[in-house]
């Protein structure tokens, strides 16, 4: 399979990119440092540009079978729209592509989902940043593309274990944190079996 994947240069992006090219698929690696990627693959395309820059994100996803998407804002925990307006100029170029298939890695919460009280308190304390999610999600949504959403609770570097928890509907009732590398696992198996298209999948170890 054909991928690129955006946010390439984060924590659970450079674990999938790396997966990816480890099971034998092209990987285009969009990202605004390349140096930071820290990869070098025979099957390995790096882009350096923007995911504000729309016609650079169009232009990237030509040719393209998958998107995978592990954009992150710059913002904190203020109020912003970096990831939808990212999110959107990726979703514009898939439409534009003919390109169906995204995996989209959110966060826990974007569906008011984690329970008790430190739910609730996580929940409010990440608010701006849950919102920003939920509009990039609507938007997937409302273009009909293929997607699964990914809905981590607390990431994490511990080592890579492929032992984890999925709730099609809330979140795990055990377990507050997850791996990246773990995140990354699914994202792969999400992106390999059918069952896992327009669902929305709460992640923790």
């Amino acid at each position: 399979m054909n991928i690129i994947v955006f946010g390439a240069n984060g924590g659970v992006g450079k674990h999938f990119t790396k997966l990816a090219l480890d099971k034998g698929h092209e990987v285009t690696a969009f990202v605004r440092s390349p140096s930071k990627l820290e990869l070098v693959h025979e099957r390995l395309t790096i882009i350096q540009g923007d995911a504000f820059d729309k016609a650079a994100v169009k232009e990237a996803i030509a040719g393209k079978e998958a998107v995978i998407s592990c954009l992150g804002s710059t913002t904190g925990m203020k109020k912003s729209t970096q990831l939808e307006d990212m999110t959107k100029n990726v979703v514009d170029g898939m439409v534009a592509n003919n390109v169906q298939r995204i995996v989209y890695v959110a966060s826990a919460g974007i569906e008011n989902e984690i329970p008790g009280l430190m739910g609730k308190f996580m929940i409010k304390m990440l608010k701006n940043v849950l919102t920003d999610h939920s509009n990039a999600v609507s938007y997937i949504r409302n273009n009909h593309l293929t997607f699964t959403i990914v809905r981590p609770m607390g990431l994490n570097d511990k080592e890579f274990t492929g032992v984890y928890k999925e709730a099609l509907t809330g979140v795990p009732s055990t377990g507050r944190t997850i791996t990246r590398a773990n995140v990354a696992d699914f994202i792969y198996k999400a992106l390999m079996n059918k069952e896992y298209e327009n669902t929305s999948v709460g992640l923790s170890d």
